[in-house]
C-alpha cells in the first residue's frame, strides 16, 4: 500500500527540512530531502540558522516542524521570509508548531509523546527535560492559528491554511 500523499506522487520533488534535528520527515513526504540544522551535532546536510540560510538552491517544499517557536518574533518573520525565498514558484512551506490556544503554561500534563509527558509549561517554554542540555530547545514565541497565518502572509505567501491538529499542534501550508 502507498502512503505518499496524492500531491507529492507525481513527481520526487526536493524538499528542504529546516530545524530538522534527529527527525526524519513524516512517511507521507516522499522527496529528495536536504536536511537543515543549526546545530551540527544532528548532522545536517546545510549547518545554517533558518534566520540566513545562504545559498542552498530552490526547493518545492519547505517542511519544519517544530523548530519555529525556538525563535523569538522578529525571527520568526525572517526565518518565514527565508523559507519563502528558497522556493520554487509555487513552492509550499508546510510548518508543524505547538498551538498554544487552548494551553494554559501549568505543570499539568496535557498528553505523552515520544519523549514523555508533555505539560502546558513544556508547549510555551520548551520541554524542560530537553532545554535543560540543549538551549536551542528552549521556545521564545507560540502560535494560534490566526497568528501563525498572518505570519506565514506577511511574509509574502499568497495563500495560507492553517489546520488544529491533535495533541496541541498546529499545522500550515504556505503557497508561493
Amino acid at each position: 500500500m502507498n502512503h505518499t500523499h496524492p500531491a507529492l506522487a507525481a513527481s520526487r520533488s526536493r524538499v528542504l527540512h529546516v530545524g530538522c534535528g534527529g527527525d526524519c520527515l513524516p512517511d507521507w513526504i516522499d522527496c529528495e530531502e536536504t536536511r537543515l540544522d543549526i546545530d551540527p551535532k544532528v548532522k545536517p546536510d546545510v549547518v545554517a540558522s533558518m534566520t540566513n540560510m545562504g545559498e542552498i538552491g530552490e526547493f518545492e517544499i519547505v517542511y519544519s516542524s517544530h523548530a519555529l517557536e525556538h525563535l523569538h518574533l522578529h525571527e520568526v518573520k525572517i526565518a518565514l521570509k527565508e523559507f519563502h525565498r528558497v522556493l520554487g514558484d509555487g513552492g509550499r512551506a508546510m510548518v508543524i508548531v505547538p498551538d498554544l490556544e487552548d494551553a494554559r503554561p501549568t505543570s499539568e500534563v496535557l498528553f505523552n509523546s515520544p519523549a514523555g509527558p508533555v505539560t502546558g509549561l513544556d508547549l510555551f517554554f520548551g520541554m524542560q527535560s530537553l532545554v535543560a542540555g540543549n538551549p536551542y530547545m528552549a521556545h521564545h514565541y507560540g502560535f494560534v492559528s490566526s497568528t501563525l497565518e498572518a505570519e506565514l502572509l506577511a511574509a509574502g505567501f499568497r495563500a495560507a491554511v492553517v489546520k488544529r491538529l491533535p495533541c496541541f499542534n498546529l499545522f500550515a501550508v504556505g503557497v508561493k
